[in-house]
């Protein structure tokens, strides 16, 4: 990746584009799934979202081998599509870019108190 695609995004938009024509094959039910997936996981990107990319990229593959085996998308990812998706953000606890501005936030307000304080 260059210095100009990171500062752009241009990269980014260019992977997204690709995930929206994969996802447009899908079948209707499994697009449906894509979209909460994306929902779902959008808050434990980091500012920009390249963090997400792979993550993106692994369960795409995955609905798309589930569907072209003629599986239902139930029996891939089961009823708790939530659940699933904090299982591929890293499990319970994971941080979400309101965790992480909370805490700069936090950090901040503490620093300027100490010195008022002090």
């Amino acid at each position: 990746m260059s210095f100009w695609e990171t500062v752009t995004g241009s990269d980014l938009t260019r992977d997204w584009k690709a995930f929206e024509a994969r996802a447009a094959v899908l079948a209707p039910d499994y697009r449906s799934v894509w979209e909460q997936l994306r929902a779902q996981l959008m808050p434990y990107g980091d500012f920009t979202g390249r963090n997400l990319t792979p993550i993106f990229d692994a369960a795409l593959g995955l609905l798309e081998e589930a569907s072209a085996d003629g599986l239902d998308v139930r029996e891939v990812l089961g009823d708790d599509v939530p659940g699933f998706c904090v299982a591929l953000a890293g499990g319970e606890g994971a941080r979400t870019y309101r965790d992480r501005w909370r805490e700069q936030l936090n950090s901040t307000v503490a620093r300027k108190l100490g010195r008022l304080g002090g």
